[in-house]
């Protein structure tokens, strides 16, 4: 599609704040008023609007799919969303360990371990540590607690969830990312511990290294995405 619009600004109103193409306020896909809780979110999606070409790339929209996603989906679809992310907390990657004799295991406790205590403190919760990749279930509290910790998040951090979530395969690592301490690559270095391990044993990959990079960008870019929702 060819850039149809000159002028890129932002404005408060509606009880937010809106992008606004040559002074008209951009809509989501759903055709709804695309209304924004902060400035700096607004401020944000607006530069994704002014840094187009004359044709306009949809790849490089990813603030915008997310704060379509908080405006379209997550309302409707608020427990279906929380039902998805407390998914990954029964199967989290951080959990399943390998044999104790195995030398990955001490990468593992050395990476995981830490990560892992420190959300079981913060929810006081209990997640139970698996030697292989033969599934055992959480406690029936953990899950209950984690889908209570979702519960409380705005729409727009579960949108950013939803992304953390699925691109670390973990709950636990998703949620220490919207922690005002939180470093994006030191947690995607926690996500990718195994595939990393392989790379060290095996050699480096090219196109899975493009890969990894493109999809920490998206990490970062939903970190950056709770942020901005909250300032």
């Amino acid at each position: 599609m060819k850039r149809f619009y000159k002028d890129v600004s932002v404005a408060e109103g509606d009880g937010g704040w809106r992008v606004l193409l040559d002074g008209r306020g951009i809509k989501t896909v759903a055709g709804k008023p695309q209304i924004l809780p902060t400035r700096r979110l607004a401020e944000a999606l607006a530069e994704e609007w002014a840094d187009q070409g004359e044709e306009l790339d949809p790849k490089d929209f990813v603030l915008r799919d997310m704060a379509d996603y908080a405006l379209d989906v997550v309302p409707q679809e608020r427990a279906v969303v929380i039902r998805s992310l407390v998914a990954f907390a029964g199967t989290d990657t951080l959990c399943y360990r390998a044999e104790p004799d195995e030398p990955l295991r001490e990468r593992q406790e050395e990476m995981w371990e830490p990560l892992l205590h420190a959300a079981e403190q913060r929810w006081d919760v209990h997640f139970e540590r698996i030697g292989g990749i033969m599934h055992r279930p959480q406690p029936a509290a953990t899950l209950a607690r984690m889908q209570a910790v979702l519960e409380a998040t705005s729409d727009h951090e579960l949108a950013a969830l939803n992304t953390l979530t699925s691109l670390a395969a973990s709950l636990v690592i998703a949620l220490a990312a919207l922690t005002p301490e939180a470093e994006a690559e030191a947690l995607w270095n926690v996500a990718n511990l195994e595939e990393d391990w392989q790379v060290e044993l095996w050699g480096q990959d090219y196109e899975a290294q493009a890969l990894r990079e493109r999809r920490l960008a998206t990490f970062e870019t939903a970190m950056r995405f709770a942020r901005l929702a909250r300032e």
